[in-house]
């Protein structure tokens, strides 16, 4: 039995509809009557056991958490699995090569025998829930504190996994909503034999790049195909020649009606994580310190992958995947300290207070109860920022910097096995040798040059960029004599270092002894030991009690508010419509692109916006087929209300009738702030539309035997 207790800060239940519709990730396991009466009004045909259901196939069950982060949902009998490029661009790039560069001119599989198995990676199927909130705080106070609650609630989940889990191998995990006030018990089951089917080549999945990131208008086939296998019984099973192809509960009819101006649309997913209700302090934290950070930390070390990636076809492949996971998040923080700003979320946020204060005010109960609150927040983040910017160079620019010293941290247990003597030499052996697949799988993607340059460029901005009294002291001391200069240090450590010469940490796995010596060990090692500290000492002043007695409090006194809740990769259901978007005074955004816009940005030969040579001979003669609109345009992508967050990419964007129209992928520059503000005039989602979807797979790469698997609805 896998097991899992993750405490995160979320919302509860929904109450009484009063905020406009499009606004919220709804739990769609708790959906009432008015949430159900408000999907109805703007279209929506199905009632709620078609959406979520235990006791029928419903809509959920088409519905998975991909990998670690995002969304998948079946399209086909077979378990075909639709998500986004970005989501399976890791995988794509495994399996890529020099001679096989599935990155550039795309994968797709002719049959069952070719689709590639990706060891590793699992999808998740939500079985059961269950509200375990007053089990979860049975024998808790008010009086106790914050560390007698914690092991109570720790010691009651555990109990409550435990009876659950019996004679099982499902995952379960207990989350917290409302910053503690209620509990969920979640129940997935996990299939671990997923093999990827077809991908477009990277002039289709990942056009526009960084440039068009985060934007709107768009013009991106964001998509990837895997396959869900199972054990001849139909049961979760590892990899093996033996098993087959998974036969689902339901999978979901694509549309070929296109969409227009107004129709429903609703979304299911695993939004990772937003924070709609916290203190003003937290907006000010992300805004002057944490996103600034973060930002320039990640410009530093982008500006070596590109350097190296653009010198060496070899260097893109193996960096492909690992440049979009910095180059992503690096984009969201510049949009989102600057939307922030512009959105005036911390005078919101003022606002917010000011008036809880004085409800808290009118009433001496509610003065015994939530009294002082606010200024335990406010002690809080005063005192938590004064170390923001350094915790995140420790993060960003430190022990997750540079490949090499990241790749340390793997060895820090194993390390002090050997230091400490814990374990008999013959074990120690054992534990050393089982290291060789994460060694081997390390340095396929690893270039040495490139990282030594990324880890003398990141080292030289922490030096510079963080106060003395906050450095690693290793750092402080290499900068202080070399004035700030890391090149000299960091090339005689990668000189010395077995952590970056795969045959030398081989032979040394072989025999192991003490990495305490190993400069690039000993840096890392160094970092954290200063990370841990710094950390103490910004978590000296406790929040928790005053952000769950705040968050009840709001509930309180805005009763009829929709406290929706927060996301915490759990699934949820957005509903909304496809709608044009005015981000701006005289600028108007129409709903939807077209393959004509592709070639409009097209440049011969650019990373970034050159595309295959079939799909301009496509587009010059318009044979577009079925998937023409009315006019004879082939849409792209078009633009919905829905609210979505990271964790959403990949999932399905679903008519009023349960059919996939499009498919989730991003959301836009005006509203970056969403995470903490959802701002209901210019928020939106971009979603790729289904037909182009259809037109690649069948005009473009000819997958017929992917074709005949689609329910397809005209």
């Amino acid at each position: 039995m896998k097991i899992q207790i993750k405490f995160l800060c979320i919302a509860m239940m929904m109450l009484a509809v009063t905020s406009r519709a499009d606004e919220g990730m709804w739990q769609p396991y708790f959906i009432n009557g008015q949430n159900l009466a408000e999907m109805q009004r703007l279209g929506c045909k199905l009632t709620a056991e078609q959406i979520f259901g235990f006791n029928q196939p419903s809509l959920k069950d088409a519905i998975v958490q991909f990998g670690g982060g995002c969304t998948g949902e079946l399209i086909s009998p077979e378990g075909l699995l639709l998500t986004n490029h970005h989501c399976g661009l890791g995988q794509i790039q495994s399996h890529s090569s020099v001679e096989h560069d599935y990155l550039q001119k795309g994968f797709w599989a002719t049959n069952k025998a070719q689709e590639l198995p990706n060891e590793g990676l699992t999808v998740s199927f939500l079985q059961y829930i269950e509200d375990v909130t007053e089990k979860i705080l049975k024998g808790v106070t008010d009086k106790m504190s914050e560390e007698e609650r914690d092991k109570i609630i720790r010691k009651n989940g555990e109990k409550l996994i435990k009876e659950r889990g019996k004679g099982k191998e499902n995952k379960i995990e207990i989350i917290p909503f409302y910053h503690g006030n209620q509990y969920i018990l979640f129940e997935y089951e996990v299939y671990e034999d997923v093999r990827l089917v077809a991908c477009p080549p990277w002039g289709i999945g990942k056009y526009g790049a960084d440039t068009d990131n985060w934007t709107w208008p768009r013009h991106k086939g964001d998509f990837c195909i895997f396959r869900v296998y199972t054990a001849p019984d139909g049961t979760p099973a590892k990899y093996s020649k033996d098993n087959v192809p998974m036969k689902p509960k339901h999978f979901l009819p694509i549309s070929l009606k296109g969409v227009q101006p107004g129709d429903y649309t609703m979304i299911l997913g695993y939004p990772g994580s937003t924070d709609r209700y916290s203190y003003s302090g937290s907006v000010k934290n992300v805004i002057e310190q944490e996103g600034p950070s973060i930002i320039d930390c990640r410009t530093t070390k982008l500006e070596q992958y590109r350097k190296h990636m653009d010198a060496d076809p070899a260097v893109f492949i193996q960096y492909a995947s690992k440049q979009a996971g910095v180059s992503n998040y690096w984009k969201y923080s510049i949009g989102q300290v600057k939307q922030l700003k512009r959105n005036k979320v911390t005078e919101k946020r003022l606002e917010q207070e000011q008036a809880f204060r004085a409800w808290v005010n009118a009433d001496n109960d509610r003065k015994a109860k939530y009294g002082g609150i606010l200024d335990e927040l406010d002690r809080y983040w005063k005192h938590r920022s004064q170390y923001t910017k350094a915790l995140i160079y420790h993060r960003e620019a430190g022990w997750r910097g540079g490949e090499a010293v990241a790749f340390a941290n793997k060895f820090l247990k194993l390390n002090n096995t050997i230091e400490r003597k814990s374990l008999p030499k013959e074990d120690i052996a054992k534990y050393a040798l089982q290291m060789k697949p994460a060694v081997k799988d390390f340095f396929k993607d690893y270039d040495k040059d490139l990282d030594r340059d990324v880890t003398v460029a990141l080292l030289n901005l922490f030096y510079k960029n963080i106060q003395p009294d906050q450095l690693p002291a290793m750092i402080k001391k290499v900068g202080d004599k070399s004035g700030g200069d890391f090149t000299d240090f960091v090339n005689k450590a990668f000189s010395k270092s077995v952590l970056v010469d795969e045959s030398k940490l081989n032979a040394w796995l072989e025999n192991p002894k003490t990495l305490s010596k190993d400069p690039i060990f000993a840096l890392m090692y160094d970092i954290i030991k200063s990370y841990v500290e710094l950390d103490e000492k910004a978590e000296a002043v406790e929040s928790e009690r005053a952000e769950r007695l705040y968050m009840q409090g709001l509930m309180e006194m805005q009763k009829d508010r929709n406290f929706y809740p927060d996301a915490n990769f759990t699934m949820r259901l957005t509903y909304g419509s496809v709608q044009e978007c005015r981000p701006s005074d005289g600028v108007t955004y129409k709903y939807f692109t077209t393959l004509d816009g592709v070639m409009q940005k097209y440049k011969p030969g650019d990373w970034e916006f050159d595309v295959p040579e079939e799909l301009i001979r496509l587009w010059e003669k318009k044979d577009y087929g079925r998937y023409a609109d009315k006019d004879g345009n082939l849409v792209v992508n078009f633009i919905t209300t829905n609210d979505i967050t990271g964790g959403n990419s990949g999932s399905p964007v679903i008519d009023a009738n349960g059919n996939l129209v499009g498919l989730a992928f991003d959301g836009n520059w005006e509203a970056m702030s969403g995470d903490l503000s959802f701002e209901n005039e210019v928020q939106r989602t971009i979603c790729m539309d289904t037909r182009y979807l259809l037109f690649i797979i069948d005009k473009m790469a000819n997958a017929q035997n992917l074709m005949q698997e689609l329910k397809i609805v005209e």
